[in-house]
């Protein structure tokens, strides 16, 4: 993974807002849908296949009846595991680093550990489960020696985090992942350096990433 905490920028609210649209449907349980025409455009520049993993996506979110939030992590984290091919920026975009949005993502049907917890944190938000309850987490994998990227879940603010990781198909607790040594974690609202395996202490806005704040603005103009 490359380097991401470069220049320090602002992102206001609104634009936060906004980066929660795809093809103007806001990330929200209920009316999640993906633009037709977005379909189309994907269909056209990458094939059938990027349709139909972008009309999976939708439905995953749109019929999701789970009631626990366990349930809807084991249903996204299989979705994009199974799905998405593990590929470095390099080989997908040609550049050393970049943050794919979900449908970027699913309309390559490849992407690094960056995309997958990205496209799994907006996912499971857009399944309505709570941001605070979610982190993208910067890590060490231990057993490659590479930087590494996940998506953390806890269940309440003391509780240990559940990994969802592409390197590894099950959930587990941080506990039992101690290939991983965690480094910082974000999501929409904070970024906290990390302290042993819990959340860390508090470090600022998670719009200090240059490359997330870039994300959310392609976002928030629905190109694919």
């Amino acid at each position: 993974m490359g380097i991401y905490l470069k220049r320090l920028l602002s992102l206001s609210l609104a634009a936060f807002v906004a980066a929660l649209c795809v093809a103007g449907t806001v990330f929200t349980a209920g009316n999640f849908s993906v633009d037709r025409q977005l379909l189309q455009q994907a269909e056209k520049k990458y094939g059938r296949e990027a349709y139909q993993r972008l009309v999976a996506w939708e439905e995953l979110i749109a019929h999701d009846r789970s009631r626990h939030d366990r349930d809807k992590l084991e249903k996204v984290n299989r979705f994009f595991n199974e799905r998405i091919r593990f590929a470095s920026d390099r080989e997908v975009w040609g550049i050393e680093d970049y943050w794919a949005t979900p449908v970027e993502f699913l309309a390559k049907g490849a992407g690094d550990c960056e995309d997958f917890a990205i496209a799994k944190y907006f996912t499971l938000k857009a399944m309505g489960v709570d941001d605070d309850k979610l982190r993208i987490t910067y890590v060490k994998a231990l057993r490659y020696n590479i930087h590494h990227m996940v998506l953390t879940y806890y269940s309440d603010p003391e509780a240990e985090p559940l990994v969802l990781d592409n390197l590894v198909d099950s959930i587990d607790h941080a506990s039992r992942r101690t290939d991983l040594m965690p480094i910082l974690s974000f999501n929409g609202s904070g970024l906290w350096l990390a302290k042993q395996r819990g959340k860390g202490k508090l470090a600022g806005k998670s719009n200090r990433l240059r490359l997330w704040q870039d994300l959310l603005q392609k976002m928030s103009e629905n190109k694919l």
